[in-house]
């Protein structure tokens, strides 16, 4: 499925468009890190890299009980 998308003229290139799109959409839990990176055209490594340019963790820790899990370390 494709999806296309008429944006007034706002001097960014498409891929800035399509990393800040992966990116809102990845930091809002709408797609996974994968699919994120599908949108944005990179690996997943090379997006996650951008993401923590961006101030944006890439891995979610939310659910899990930090202590717990360093306890069974």
């Amino acid at each position: 499925m494709g999806v296309k998308l008429e944006i007034p003229d706002i001097n960014l290139k498409v891929e800035e468009i399509r990393i800040i799109l992966a990116a809102k959409l990845f930091e809002d839990g709408i797609v996974s890190l994968g699919k994120a990176s599908e949108v944005a055209g990179y690996s997943e490594r090379t997006f996650a890299e951008i993401l923590l340019q961006k101030g944006i963790p890439p891995i979610k820790y939310e659910g899990i009980n930090v202590a717990e899990e360093l306890s069974n370390a």
